[in-house]
């Protein structure tokens, strides 16, 4: 369940409506609780993600989580812990889902996800180590950067960006699979 599920208030325990907001640019509906003096607003603001390029002897690895359908492969993604910076959790994300060890970390970009509601915080990581998954992913594939095809949702344009940035042309796919 997330925060969006809610259906009572988690500060008095009352029934959740979707009521006008006054903000900086005049009113939004929003899912608060019907109790002005309680003032819980949920506000769903997006969800930081870092996403990683993880560039492994000089090829890119995609991966394939295991809720995918097969045939889709697609950047290393996570969510921050609290207190951690975007470059510390992308390291982690990448050791956690893969065992490697991030060398460096350079910002690609920072791109909207909007279907998903989330801000993604797109890096390049140098990685070294022996490949071995996390139960999250199912397979991996290590592809030659001219090879790639990056695809017109979330991270594929993060992916692009950093193709063009290395003068290498960008042919999107469909899917992550396609």
């Amino acid at each position: 369940m997330t925060t969006a599920d809610f259906r009572f208030c988690p500060q008095c325990a009352r029934p959740l409506v979707e009521r006008a907001v006054s903000s900086d640019d005049g009113e939004r509906m929003r899912v608060a609780c019907p109790d002005t003096a309680c003032g819980y607003v949920h506000w769903n603001n997006p969800v930081p993600v870092v996403a990683a390029i993880v560039e492994y002897e000089g090829k890119i690895l995609l991966a394939r989580n295991a809720a995918w359908p097969e045939g889709w492969f697609a950047l290393i993604t996570g969510f921050l812990e609290r207190g951690e910076t975007p470059e510390d959790g992308i390291a982690r994300e990448v050791r956690e889902e893969t065992s490697l060890l991030a060398e460096s970390v350079a910002l690609v970009g920072v791109y909207e996800f909007i279907r998903k509601n989330e801000l993604i915080i797109a890096y390049h990581v140098r990685a070294r180590g022996e490949i071995r998954l996390s139960p999250e992913l199912l397979e991996y594939r290590l592809v030659d950067p001219p090879d790639l095809r990056p695809w017109r949702a979330g991270t594929g344009h993060a992916l692009a960006d950093w193709m063009r940035a290395r003068g290498l042309a960008v042919e999107f796919v469909d899917s992550p699979g396609g």
